[in-house]
């Protein structure tokens, strides 16, 4: 059994996270602390454990053995470095740095001191993901011209007689944040795009405003791959029942992914389903605590992590500027 500490309440998946410990039979929930101590002693209370308010006490605690950091994303350079300083097994929530030195500056003290670093990037374990996988690395579709990717809901539309949406205001804290729309959701775009479409060439971006909360709540952003495939990212706070969407086009045939429903044509004119698509991989938080136990290797990789602030730390870069922006 893996002892382990909440750290923040402050994302909106802290709560899930929590659940996922609960129902793992190698994980258990001991501690917790919060930036907000009033938050984290009522999360505590909820969860029927102890709340500590100072967060060296936790990272020190010989019995602790694991932290889930889902505190401000500007903090989590500091508290990922603490916690492996303290040889402590880390599972964080995306983004893990706001830039490409932050994140290579968290892997070397990772390195250092031996411990397992998880960052939540759920979708590459869904059975639809590796699917569009396996036709890539199968030539299916012939060569990939250009693949397109949608995530978004309503967390900033504001209802009649409300000031706010249902996502909280501290997720449009620039600060905390690092921005809105798309560092937060737009990482499921990007993130799959990079693993589907391989190394970025070039890319512009724009996020707007439009109800202006202090960060983007509406993003686009426009990839050039090194392959010479284009790529269409979307995401946004501002759209009610908009369903997540893939598609991947070839010279040969088109795959179109909506929720998790797949249609595919290979050139005949003709859609059809897949008959056996591949098993979903188990979540993040199941594949950190095999890591941690038995040594198993996660299919969520460094290059994955890295390559998710890549493109964040390109695309506000082009939005300021207002052009194309190469990663190097």
């Amino acid at each position: 059994m893996v002892n382990i500490a909440l750290l923040s309440r402050w994302h909106v998946h802290a709560d899930d996270y929590a659940r996922e410990i609960q129902a793992n039979d190698n994980l258990s929930i001991k501690l917790v602390w919060d930036e907000n101590a009033d938050r984290g002693e009522k999360w505590a209370e909820e969860l029927g454990v102890p709340f500590e308010s100072d967060l060296q006490k936790v990272l020190t605690n010989p019995s602790i053995e694991g932290v889930v950091v889902t505190t401000p994303t500007n903090l989590h350079k500091e508290v990922i470095i603490s916690a492996a300083e303290n040889k402590k097994h880390i599972f964080t929530e995306k983004i893990l740095a706001f830039t490409v030195k932050d994140c290579e500056e968290i892997y070397n003290t990772i390195d250092q001191y031996g411990v397992e670093l998880m960052v939540s990037l759920p979708r590459l374990t869904e059975d639809y993901y590796l699917y569009a996988q396996k036709v890539i690395d199968n030539n299916w579709i012939g060569r990939l011209t250009a693949i397109r990717c949608r995530t978004a809901h309503d967390g900033a539309v504001v209802s009649p007689g409300e000031s706010e949406g249902w996502l909280p205001k501290r997720f449009f804290d620039k600060e905390e944040s690092g921005g809105g729309a798309l560092i937060d959701l737009g990482a499921h775009p990007i993130y799959l795009t990079n693993r589907l479409a391989g190394k970025v060439k070039k890319l512009t971006a724009r996020m707007n405003h439009t109800n202006n909360f202090g960060a983007d709540d509406n993003a686009v952003v426009l990839v050039e791959y090194e392959s010479g495939a284009m790529g269409i990212l979307e995401t946004g706070f501002l759209s009610k029942g908009s369903p997540f969407q893939l598609e991947l086009y070839g010279t040969e045939g088109t795959i179109l992914i909506e929720g998790n429903k797949i249609r595919q044509t290979f050139g005949n004119g003709e859609w059809s389903t897949p008959d056996n698509p591949p098993e979903a991989l188990p979540m993040p938080m199941e594949q950190w605590a095999s890591a941690i136990i038995d040594g198993t290797v996660p299919s969520i990789n460094k290059s994955d992590v890295i390559n998710l602030t890549l493109v964040n730390e390109i695309a506000m870069k082009s939005n300021k500027e207002g052009c194309w922006i190469n990663p190097s």
